[in-house]
Parts: C-alpha cells; sequence; structure tokens
C-alpha cells in the first residue's frame, strides 16, 4: 500500500518536527530509527522549560489530526510513556481551524442527494465546533426542528490511513527488532486506534452508537442522549437534536443558574456506572466539551465517535477486583488476576498480592470522598507490568474515561465523590450480578451453549472417523451401528432437562437458603 521508502521520508520530516520541540524522546526511547533520530538531532532546538509531555502534545498538534489521535490513545498507556507525559498528553485538545462552509454544504449535498435548501429552512455557515475529523454546523429543519450538523473534513480518510499505515509499519518494525516490546501489543494498538479512527469516519457508525446509547439510557434520570435524525445521516453526515446547555466545566456559569453540582455529579455517576456495569457499553470520550448540562440540570452527551464495550466476564472481573480493593481483601484480588488469565501461572502469587496491597492501601486509606478508582486503575496496570500481564486495551480505555469523569466531578464539587453518590446503584448491580443465582444463569447458558454445539461435535468426530474407516477398515459395521444410535438420541433435549433443573435447584438456595 505505502513503500517503506515512503514511510522513511515521512519519519524523517515527523523527526525534524519532534526535533524543533524538543521532543525527540518519543522516537529515541522507543529505539526507532535510531539514524534518523541522530540527524534530526542536529537542528534540535535547546532544551525547552517546558515538561516533556507538553513539548510532545504541541508536537503532535503541529504534526495533524492522525498524530493528536495518537497522542490522545497512548495518554492512555503510562507504562509505555510514563506518568509524567501520559498526564499532560491527556490534554491534548482535538481542535483545529475549520474548514469553509462551501466545502460543507457540498459535502452534505453530496451524501444526503438534495441541494441544502430542500434539507434545511436555514443553515450556519459558522462552524460551532471545529476538530480534527469533522466540525459542527447549527441548522434547522423544514419542520422547523434545531439540529447539529456534523460534516467530515474533506480527504480525512485518505489522511488518516497514510499516517495509520505508518504507524503500523512502526509497530510492526518494533515487535521484529526489539523484543521486549512484544508484550505491550503495539501492533494491536495500532490497529484498535485504526479501526476506533475508522469507525469515527463512517458517520452512520456514530449515530448507530448514540441510539443505542439513548435506548440503554432511557429509563436513567439525569442523562439526556440527543435524538438522530436518520433521513439526514449518512456516512459523511450526521444531524442529531441540538440541545442547549452550559458547559460542564464551565463551573461559575453552573453555579449563577442555580444549578445544584451535587444532583449533577449524581447524575452524571449514576449513568456512567450505568453505562460501564449494567450495559456494558459506555462513553469512551468524556472530555468537559462533549458533556452540557441543561437548564434544569441534566446532564447532556455530545459526541458518540469514541464508545467502549466490556463483556460480561470482564464486567465480573472489574466488579470482584474494586469489591476487594474496598474490603482490603487483596488476596483475592490477586486470585482474580490469575483466574481472569491476565497473569500468567508462572508468576508469584504472593509476590504480586504484596504488590497489590502496595497500591491498593494508600489510595483505600483516603476518605471515602477522596477515593480515585481511576488513580487505583493506573497504578494497577502499572504494577501488574512487571508481572508479565498482557496490555487490556478495553480497561485503559475505561480508565481514561474514568479519569476523566472523576476530574470533572471534582471541578464540579471537590467535597464530594461521585463514587460514595453512585453506592445504591453499585449495590443494586452487585446483588443482582454477584449472587449465586446469577453465577448459575450464566453456567447454565453456557451449558445450553456447549449442548448446542454437542450434536456437530458428534457429526465432526463421525466424519473423522468414516474417513479414516473407509482407509483401513472398509467393511467394519459396528461404527455405522454406534453414530445411528446417537444420530437418534435427543442429546439436546436431555442436557437441557438438567440445566433447568440445576438452574431451579440454585435459584432455590440463593432465595431461601443463603
Amino acid at each position: 500500500m505505502f513503500s517503506s521508502l515512503y514511510h522513511i521520508q515521512r519519519i524523517f520530516r515527523i523527526a525534524w518536527v519532534l526535533a524543533r520541540f524538543d521532543a525527540l524522546f518519543l522516537l529515541k526511547e522507543a529505539h526507532l530509527v535510531p539514524i534518523i533520530v541522530i540527524i534530526a538531532s542536529i537542528g534540535k532546538k535547546p532544551l525547552s522549560e517546558k515538561r516533556r509531555g507538553q513539548r510532545l502534545a504541541q508536537a503532535l498538534q503541529t504534526l495533524g489530526p492522525s498524530f493528536i489521535k495518537f497522542g490522545q490513545a497512548i495518554a492512555t498507556r503510562p507504562d509505555l510513556i510514563g506518568k509524567d507525559v501520559a498526564n499532560d498528553l491527556s490534554t491534548l485538545q482535538d481542535r483545529l481551524p475549520p474548514f469553509s462552509s462551501d466545502e460543507a454544504r457540498k459535502t452534505i449535498e453530496a451524501e444526503l442527494g438534495k441541494p441544502i435548501e430542500q434539507l434545511f429552512s436555514s443553515f450556519e455557515n459558522k462552524p460551532i465546533a471545529a476538530a480534527s475529523i469533522a466540525q459542527v454546523h447549527c441548522a434547522v429543519t423544514l419542520n422547523g426542528e434545531k439540529v447539529a450538523v456534523k460534516v467530515l473534513r474533506p480527504n480525512i480518510e485518505a489522511a488518516f490511513e497514510r499516517d495509520l499505515s505508518l504507524f503500523l509499519w512502526l509497530a510492526k518494525l518494533a515487535e521484529r527488532t526489539i523484543p521486549s516490546t512484544r508484550r505491550l501489543k503495539p501492533v494491536e494498538i495500532v490497529q484498535t486506534l485504526a479501526n476506533s479512527v475508522r469507525g469515527e469516519m463512517d458517520l452512520r457508525l456514530e449515530a448507530a452508537a448514540a441510539s443505542e446509547l439513548a435506548e440503554n439510557m432511557k429509563l436513567s434520570d439525569g442523562f439526556l442522549v440527543p435524538n438522530v435524525y436518520w433521513s439526514h445521516t449518512n456516512k459523511r453526515v450526521l444531524t442529531t437534536e441540538r440541545i442547549n446547555g452550559i458547559r460542564i466545566d464551565d463551573i461559575e456559569a453552573i453555579k449563577l443558574s442555580g444549578q445544584n453540582t451535587s444532583q449533577i455529579i449524581e447524575y452524571a455517576a449514576n449513568a456512567f456506572f450505568r453505562q460501564v456495569f449494567f450495559d456494558g457499553f459506555f462513553h469512551a470520550d468524556l472530555h468537559p466539551g462533549n458533556l452540557l448540562v441543561s437548564s434544569d440540570g441534566k446532564v447532556i452527551a455530545l459526541d458518540f465517535g469514541i464508545m467502549g464495550r466490556l463483556d460480561r466476564n470482564t464486567r465480573r472481573y472489574l466488579a470482584q477486583m474494586l469489591l476487594g480493593f474496598l474490603s482490603g481483601d487483596y488476596e483475592k484480588v490477586a486470585e482474580i488476576h490469575f483466574e481472569a488469565g491476565y497473569v500468567p501461572r508462572n508468576q508469584s502469587i504472593t509476590h504480586f498480592t504484596q504488590s497489590i496491597r502496595a497500591i491498593g492501601e494508600p489510595v483505600m486509606r483516603q476518605p471515602l470522598k477522596e477515593i480515585s478508582i481511576a488513580r487505583l486503575l493506573g497504578q494497577l496496570f502499572e504494577v501488574t507490568q512487571n508481572f508479565q500481564m498482557e496490555t487490556q486495551p478495553q480497561l485503559l480505555l475505561l480508565q481514561k474515561s474514568l479519569l476523566m469523569a472523576e476530574g470533572i466531578c471534582r471541578q464540579l464539587n471537590p467535597d464530594e465523590n461521585m463514587w460514595e453518590l453512585a453506592h445504591p446503584l453499585i449495590e443494586e448491580w452487585v446483588n443482582k450480578n454477584m449472587g449465586l443465582a446469577p453465577q448459575a444463569i450464566d453456567t447454565s447458558l453456557a451449558l445450553i451453549s456447549a449442548a448446542k454445539k454437542f450434536p456437530q461435535m458428534v457429526n465432526k468426530a463421525e466424519s473423522v472417523l468414516q474417513n479414516l474407516e473407509q482407509r483401513f477398515y472398509p467393511e467394519s459395521h459396528t461404527r455405522r451401528t454406534f453414530f445411528s444410535f446417537l444420530s437418534k438420541v435427543s442429546t439436546l433435549n436431555f442436557l437441557l432437562i438438567i440445566v433447568v433443573l440445576l438452574l431451579l435447584t440454585l435459584i432455590f438456595l440463593e432465595l431461601f437458603l443463603i
């Protein structure tokens, strides 16, 4: 797709920009393309008074949209770049100068197949937001409904593909030449970034994410998701309901409007906990620009390009781990990591337990309102790298989102803790998902799934044996009789009866004996 020579030329330019901002350490410490780093160092600026992460953020901003996204992605990886650099990159703003309204209008008309006048009664030329991938314009539909129209930047797909190809080439180079990087899965990290970015560049996927989140949260008090106008949405255009509000980090304006910040925190905490644990589908780009507060104090979510998913087993792992930390049962926390397969069996569980205690005690000994689950997870990921724990991208995305959510809640009211306010919801989830009956249901579902596959396994085994027998014992009749009998036995029904009986027994124990 893109030649190695092209990639090397691009790296020269990148290294030169990094050198201008005294941020070459990114390539230097990765031990990548050392010759290029040495050459670029010739034009390196004198050491800046700014921190390394701040200098790197400036360089990535200069390099363009793909590098801004890359910087935001590696900000979740303090194990790769260090905690201080990660903290500085977490503030990297995805803002770029807007493109012309003429280009925006052309894109809308090409995507929706109609002139602007047949789609909107008014369309504001000046965008209200402009980022690396798209910008947003206010408009009014022919029915008089106020909407926000998100439009992709011209030629953005090709620009991202060039840079993503370069990132993947560098990641593969690192895995081939630096064995110690393989545990960190650089190729998988780039592929995750690529999938995320490609998803953001198909606005139908963002529309679907907004629709799914709205469906999940329809019974949640105090959390609003704008409606999608599907008739005005396509791959490069997304139209949603426009809901006015105050940016959630504009504390002064929120207080002047008479809002109760404790209530806002409770709404935000309950919504985030419900998304993560109840639904396993959460908003993963919670910077303040994507959260507003409505006139009646409800939290409004915007921009659904980056969403996270957690399967049921991962949610169980998280809940058990958090309960272990909260109760001070560090042996249990360690066991959970081994049981989940996150830490290899060849590691010492005793030493791992000691390390868990070392990070748990300083955090969990704080007053409840000061406990930071995001900080706890961040330190946990730092420790686990010493025990060969493989990177879990879905958990890193969650930790980044937690960090943002906790930061916003502390800005609203430093004396409140989002986890303390969400405590009733946490208890509800634990009661529904951590008892004997829920585990029995999961076991039953697994058995049912296995039972459904059993006839297929028998058929495959019969086919293999038939091939072998025809080769060595072409006249044998015993095998045909045996498998003919198996095929007539209703294996699935038999196993389903056992599963149902087991399920009823365990539910009885849960309800009446526990």
